[in-house]
């Protein structure tokens, strides 16, 4: 017993040094020692280049790019971890007088391994070596190319051939004195792993086979010739490549067969159930490996779709949503039809070629998920629309539905949690759509160091700063790059360098141009002294500002030139005035009426949504989107005329 353990420390210890040193880059080549041992029986195979070392199979796949079947991978897949499979290598029972059960399994592992060993034979020795012989002969397929699709079999098969069969075989010959297998597939169970590395080349391994059988006829008449004899029994050389996929379930299932036989109080009930366990493991390091190829995989059909940008291109992103949106235009009316790439650690924010020849898309900006933040929008004009800001960019963004940008913004928010568990010195990211929802603008310590949301332009009629009115030809809009807001072209003739632009001169308003630069000798003393208007007030966009606000359109020569529809708010902080904006952003409103004393009556007959505010002779019609926000409009200006404060209890939000 005592020789017999010792021997089998010795074989395991020469398992880890030939895997060890077949591992070493400066081992010889492969080919030089694989003929070698046709004259040194002695000497054991190598393993076969490893992911470490660089093949040159470019020129032999050629340049331009192959679309590659999931067939084969979801058919391992399948393989590794379905039940479906397992019910179809149920295990042959044995008959023999004077074995138990547990005996029995252990014979029928030990003839399954003869076979498999047979089988990898097959590959190693035949198939791979015949191709390898011939392509050095003719140079009618690269050598590389053999290497590639046989990835490491030799490896597999030197484990089995010397190591794991003889260790079965000396078992069971020792089985009266020694009855258990689970310490020895303990021990020899995590070389299992190595079986990922083949899985991960099967689909590029069966993509080249295709493709050297269709290419050369050198090629096609040694896999026909080895596949007709007896050998290989008529089938293919995929058939074959096929047997080291479906070994491991093969393991599980006779080890969980074993174990079932096994006496509640059979010392080898522990190891077994041990041994079963690892082999789980190396199952699922397997199907590990086939996820990662997958994830390599899509991951480079959307560099394809993107046009291979060096800047873009990196195999340890993951691609967490794709899709088309829509962008609102700070410019135009229509948004714009846009597609957005999420990956862990950018958004891609590109638009579709017109001519899709290579690259599908291009990509307008990259914003990195670092420093994100993502909210939803209130916009009655563009439902379902929410905010990306992120250091380079902000986006207005609009969804189809709330569904899709609910899934959006999760989506996003997925990203930016997982940049902060990763990212120790990171600050808090944007709370979600409960959180601070109606930040309108930048915190004056991000000034500068974040793309701002730019206010669109036809959300101001006048200067966001001297509250100036714009016009076509004398004071035209202009964006403020710190800020975000519309100003006139005075209000912005100054440079500052922002550090979200690389630290480049933009075009800033004054306000943050004395912020960012710290010169408060360009404020002018004039327009620090004027006093405010009673008109200049900002518009209370948000319902947490405002008890009431919404647009309405302006019926009657009442309003003179400030046009059909107006911006009508009451705010929080004045609850008793109705003020009318040109625009929602506009710093002054161009009519303010106090409604206390005024008397609201319906409209003239035949339209429901047309309301007026009458008193003394004056008298203001007003018409709604909707008859039930002329009910709530009603309600709030009742409320006010009456003189009742907001803080008074059953008022509800009467905001749109």
């Amino acid at each position: 017993m005592k020789e017999a353990s010792e021997e089998k420390l010795v074989s395991v210890s020469n398992l880890v040094t030939v895997l060890e040193n077949s591992r070493t880059p400066e081992a010889a080549p492969r080919g030089h020692r694989l003929e070698d041992t046709h004259h040194h029986p002695e000497c054991r195979p190598p393993k076969s280049p490893g992911p470490w070392e660089k093949l040159n199979v470019g020129e032999a796949m050629g340049s331009e790019p192959r679309t590659v079947s999931r067939r084969y991978l979801n058919s391992l897949k399948n393989k590794l971890s379905s039940g479906a499979w397992r019910k179809s290598c149920q295990p042959v029972t044995l008959s023999g007088s004077g074995m138990q059960e547990p005996e029995k399994i252990v014979q029928e592992l030990l003839e399954t391994e003869q076979a498999y060993v047979a089988r990898l034979h097959l590959l190693d020795q035949v198939f791979f070596q015949e191709l390898l012989r011939a392509a050095r002969r003719s140079k009618a397929f690269p050598e590389d190319v053999v290497r590639v699709i046989f990835s490491n079999i030799s490896s597999i098969y030197q484990f089995h051939s010397q190591f794991f069969l003889p260790e079965l075989q000396r078992r069971l010959d020792d089985w009266t004195a020694n009855p258990r297998i689970g310490d020895v597939i303990q021990k020899l169970a995590p070389f299992l792993k190595m079986y990922s590395e083949y899985v991960k080349n099967f689909e590029r391994a069966a993509e080249l086979l295709a493709t050297w059988t269709e290419k050369s006829p050198l090629f096609q008449e040694v896999l026909t010739r080895i596949q007709s004899s007896e050998a290989s029994g008529s089938l293919t050389l995929q058939h074959h490549m096929l047997e080291p996929v479906q070994r491991i379930p093969r393991y599980e299932l006779l080890l969980k067969e074993y174990i079932q036989k096994l006496p509640a109080q059979a010392p080898d009930q522990a190891d077994a159930q041990k041994a079963l366990d690892m082999i789980f493991s190396a199952a699922q390091h397997s199907n590990a490996a086939i996820t990662e190829m997958e994830r390599l995989q899509d991951l480079w059909e959307v560099y394809q779709r993107l046009g291979l940008e060096d800047d873009i291109v990196d195999p340890s992103n993951t691609l967490l949503r794709e899709g088309p949106v829509f962008k609102i235009s700070f410019r135009r009316n229509d948004p714009m039809e846009r597609y957005l790439f999420l990956f862990n650690n950018m958004l891609l924010y590109c638009v579709p070629r017109v001519i899709q020849v290579g690259a599908q898309f291009q990509v307008r900006t990259r914003i990195d998920v670092a420093g994100m933040k993502v909210r939803e929008l209130m916009d009655a004009e563009f439902p379902h629309s929410f905010l990306v800001s992120g250091k380079q960019r902000s986006l207005e963004l609009h969804a189809r539905s709330q569904e899709e940008m609910i899934s959006w913004m999760q989506a996003f928010q997925a990203a930016i949690d997982q940049i902060e568990k990763r990212n120790e010195t990171f600050k808090a990211a944007a709370q979600g759509p409960e959180g601070d929802t109606q930040e309108q603008e930048l915190q004056s310590e991000e000034l500068g160091l974040r793309a701002p949301q730019w206010v669109r332009d036809k959300m101001v009629t006048m200067c966001m700063r001297c509250q100036e009115p714009f016009n076509a030809l004398t004071r035209r809009r202009h964006h403020c790059r710190a800020c975000g807001y519309v100003v006139c072209a005075r209000c912005s003739d100054y440079r500052a360098e922002l550090k979200y632009n690389d630290n480049r001169p933009n075009r800033v308003c004054l306000h943050c141009y004395t912020f960012l630069t710290g010169n408060g000798n360009a404020l002018p003393e004039a327009k620090e002294d004027k006093r405010r208007g009673i008109l200049e007030k900002g518009s209370s966009a948000t319902p947490d500002q405002s008890l009431m606000c919404s647009f309405l359109q302006l019926i009657g020569d009442k309003w003179g030139k400030s046009g059909p529809r107006g911006w009508c708010v009451i705010p929080r902080d004045d609850p008793l005035v109705l003020y009318v904006y040109a625009a929602p952003q506009d710093m002054r409103a161009h009519t303010s009426i106090p409604l206390l004393g005024y008397q609201v009556t319906a409209g003239p007959q035949g339209d429901p949504r047309v309301f007026q505010l009458q008193q003394s002779g004056q008298l203001y019609t007003f018409k709604a989107e909707t008859e039930e926000l002329k009910g709530r409009w009603v309600k709030a200006m009742e409320r006010a005329a009456s003189g009742c404060s907001p803080s008074w209890p059953n008022d509800g939000d009467l905001s749109d």
